[in-house]
């Protein structure tokens, strides 16, 4: 997934979370947290897998499940004894939101999924080794993808990614824009307020 992909896919989750469980749409300071979560496990593994050599792969330490958990179950504790469990449920909500795309998105754009990334190291994966660095990587990933929108067969799937996005963006205008400033939401009017 790309990092909208995956920032609508944890927004979406944690919305929906916020207001069955708390009958509100979720605080700004969460959101941020959320933000921040569900782009983590790519911020971790893709600079010291591409850039340093360190990871085997783009998909290995921060993406396992072996990762994810305990920093989770630690996000959470801390977030309860500050009482703000919010916090730790949108950082959790958004790093597994991550992981749980990770393994969707091949299905969905028709490709064959893998799940040995969610226990590495005790799986091993593939390296995802090159000669090209984290800019060159991300640049042909990019060109690849912009190809990829061209292709006829992948119409319906675009048109489901568009209507997740267009349908996370208003959401996020019903919840109130958190996340920004209210200084600067103040004089923008807001359907949820």
């Amino acid at each position: 997934m790309w990092p909208w992909e995956h920032l609508a896919f944890g927004y979406l989750t944690f919305s929906a979370y916020s207001r069955l469980r708390n009958g509100r749409p979720p605080r700004s300071d969460a959101v941020v947290v959320l933000g921040v979560a569900t782009q983590l496990p790519d911020l971790v593994d893709k600079p010291l897998a591409w850039t340093l050599s360190i990871l085997p792969s783009g998909h290995s330490l921060a993406h396992s499940l072996l990762t994810a958990l305990p920093l989770s179950a630690v996000a959470l504790v801390l977030a309860h004894r500050a009482r703000r469990t919010d916090i730790g449920v949108a950082f959790t909500i958004g790093y597994l939101s991550h992981l749980a795309g990770d393994v969707i998105y091949p299905v969905a754009v028709g490709k064959e999924t893998s799940f040995g990334f969610l226990l590495w190291p005790l799986v091993s994966i593939p390296p995802d080794r090159s000669t090209f660095g984290f800019v060159a990587r991300f640049r042909k990933y990019f060109e690849n993808y912009l190809t990829y929108l061209n292709d006829p067969e992948i119409q319906s799937y675009l048109g489901l990614e568009l209507g997740l996005l267009l349908g996370v963006f208003f959401l996020w205008l019903l919840d109130g824009m958190p996340g920004i400033p209210r200084k600067i939401t103040r004089h923008v009017p807001v359907i949820g307020r």
